[in-house]
C-alpha cells in the first residue's frame, strides 16, 4: 500500500495544495448547481458588500458568512460524493448523512442571511 505521507515539503507542498483546492472548486462548479448559485451570488454581492458596510469589520463579516456557506457547500458536496460512491441504494444512515449536509448548508445559510440583513437594516437606519 503506498504512503499516505505527502510527497512534497516547503513551498512545493503549497503549490501542490493549492492546485488541489482549484481543482475541486472547478469540480464543485462543473457538478454542483446549488455551489454554482451560490458563487454567483458572492458575485454579485462582492460589489454591493462595499456600499453596504460601513467598516472594515462589518465588510469582513459580510465576506466571512458568504464565504462561510461556500465553504459548507463544499463539505456538503464532499459527503454526498463519498455516500453516493459507496452504493447508490437507500440507506438509512448514508440519507441522515446527506441530511445533516444539507442541514449544515442550511444553517450557515441562515447565519449570512442575519448578517447580510441585518447589516442591510442598519443601513437604513431601522435598527
Amino acid at each position: 500500500m503506498p504512503s499516505m505521507k505527502p510527497q512534497h515539503t516547503g513551498f512545493s507542498r503549497l503549490l501542490h495544495s493549492t492546485r488541489y483546492s482549484l481543482q475541486g472548486l472547478l469540480a464543485g462548479w462543473r457538478h454542483e448547481a446549488a455551489l454554482r448559485l451560490e458563487l454567483v451570488l458572492l458575485v454579485v454581492l462582492f460589489p454591493i458588500s462595499f456600499w453596504l458596510a460601513d467598516t472594515l469589520m462589518q465588510w469582513m463579516m459580510l465576506m466571512m458568512s458568504a464565504l462561510f456557506v461556500i465553504s459548507v457547500e463544499l463539505l456538503n458536496s464532499a459527503i454526498e460524493a463519498v455516500v453516493d460512491r459507496i452504493g447508490l441504494e437507500k440507506n438509512e444512515l448514508s440519507g441522515r448523512a446527506k441530511d445533516f449536509g444539507s442541514a449544515a448548508v442550511l444553517t450557515a445559510s441562515l447565519m449570512a442571511a442575519t448578517v447580510w440583513g441585518g447589516l442591510f437594516l442598519m443601513r437604513f437606519g431601522v435598527l
